[in-house]
């Protein structure tokens, strides 16, 4: 009798409340912040599904307060966290095992692999593709041109938006069922170790790093560099030079040569103060440094190694 209640009496969301938070995920970005990031259009996503599932208000308040946590990915990418999470929510709603570990746990185990899915698929592929067909038409004079190109473009986005929310929604539903056999964890674990691997590989990418003092000057032989005096000037020079520089003997620019504390890191491991540097904004991290803390002592780092000719 009791299971027979239970089951009545459970909170199910209905493909229109579904469709509510996947409308409001276009605004996802509304309220991005350095600290948190897209938590709070995360959040403002959630809302219809949340006021539904959780009636009472300070179990509402919890629940908005679970999602205000950092949150970052591509934002056509959240449709599928989103879903994943819905889920999750109304297994909790309803009286599952599932805590708040558990469950921001699976959004940043997902949100860093999908995040590097997001600009070839979407930035470097769909959007110039249909791009030049707009342009193409355009250039002809054809009015269809861009038209074409916002139709077919919000067109994808949206069933992008959808069935992939709705897909991630399904398997959400499958991970809660299985949760005893360890399947949740498994997944959240494979989605972490895949995310620190797309960041790690795009460290190199986003993190610059370029120490200017000067190691060491070796004055080059005649011959080694590009004699400026004896080249003609105007367009013959011009050639002259690019000729011996890039394409011919390969000449130096300048008499001397310098070697900077980059060629040096360089020469030893490409890339190594910017993993250094990321090793330690993660450390801060873990030792509960506010992100924006981080970022203001990177400023100033940054600022006085410039002035003082270190960067």
């Amino acid at each position: 009798m009791a299971e027979t209640a239970k089951k009545e009496n459970k909170i199910t969301l209905t493909k229109s409340d579904r469709w509510k938070v996947c409308w409001r995920s276009t605004f996802l970005q509304g309220s991005w912040n350095y600290e948190r990031m897209q938590n709070g259009g995360f959040a403002y996503s959630m809302i219809p599904a949340l006021r539904k599932l959780y009636p009472n208000k300070d179990d509402m308040k919890s629940a908005l307060k679970r999602h205000l946590e950092f949150f970052n990915t591509h934002p056509y990418l959240t449709s599928p966290i989103l879903g994943v999470t819905l889920a999750l929510e109304e297994d909790r709603a309803n009286g599952a095992d599932v805590d708040n570990q558990t469950i921001n746990g699976v959004k940043v185990g997902m949100m860093g692999p999908l995040a590097g899915v997001g600009d070839p698929v979407f930035w470097y592929t769909v959007r110039p593709i249909i791009g030049s067909l707009g342009a193409s038409l355009a250039l002809s004079g054809n009015v269809l041109g861009p038209i074409l190109f916002f139709v077919l473009w919000n067109v994808i986005r949206i069933a992008f938006l959808w069935y992939t929310q709705e897909m991630g929604y399904k398997a959400g539903t499958k991970i809660t069922e299985d949760a005893s056999g360890g399947l949740l964890q498994k997944i959240t674990r494979g989605a972490s170790m895949m995310g620190m691997f797309v960041i790690g590989a795009l460290i190199e990418r986003w993190v610059s790093i370029n120490f200017k003092p000067v190691v060491s000057k070796v004055p080059l032989s005649k011959g080694a560099y590009i004699d400026w005096n004896a080249i003609p000037s105007g367009a013959q020079g011009i050639h002259k030079v690019l000729t011996e520089w890039n394409m011919g003997n390969g000449l130096a620019l300048d008499k001397v040569k310098e070697t900077t504390l980059q060629n040096n890191l360089d020469s030893l491991i490409p890339g190594l103060a910017a993993l250094l540097l990321t090793f330690l904004c993660m450390w801060l991290l873990k030792k509960k440094v506010s992100p924006i803390v981080i970022i203001i002592a990177i400023f100033i780092v940054g600022i006085a190694g410039h002035v003082v000719g270190l960067f």
